[in-house]
């Protein structure tokens, strides 16, 4: 049976959890801030259906590998708090993981609006 309690305090949780990590992540506020700027050029540009959905694919796989990444470092500065070789290169790979997420957006994101805005100046 659905608990309506239970499920408005899970959600209240993962509020927090996402503001927490806004307060305290730097790269966080930046994926935010490229996402509200992608929406609004779709809004300006009135993109189709299925160019709104890559969009919403992609900023939410960014935002998502950026909580990956913040919760993860987290745990292994917890178990490691001395840095180990592993702990580095764990770090390293998770920066990668976001890296490639946020290049693959860039791509969609160009895809999209580059010809856009390039009939707007030429």
């Amino acid at each position: 049976m659905l608990k309506l309690g239970r499920l408005l305090k899970s959600f209240k949780y993962a509020g927090k959890g996402i503001f927490y990590a806004f307060r305290e992540e730097q790269n966080i506020k930046i994926h935010f801030l490229v996402a509200i700027l992608a929406i609004l050029l779709a809004i300006y540009f009135k993109i189709s259906t299925g160019e709104i959905i890559a969009l919403v694919v992609v900023i939410s796989l960014v935002i998502v590998a950026e909580l990956i990444n913040t919760v993860l470092e987290r745990i292994v500065d917890i178990i490691k708090p001395r840095m180990h070789p592993y702990a580095k290169s764990i770090k390293d790979m998770l920066a990668g993981m976001v890296l490639m997420a946020s290049v693959g957006a860039a791509v969609v994101g160009l895809i999209i609006f580059a010809p856009r805005v390039w009939q707007i100046f030429f």
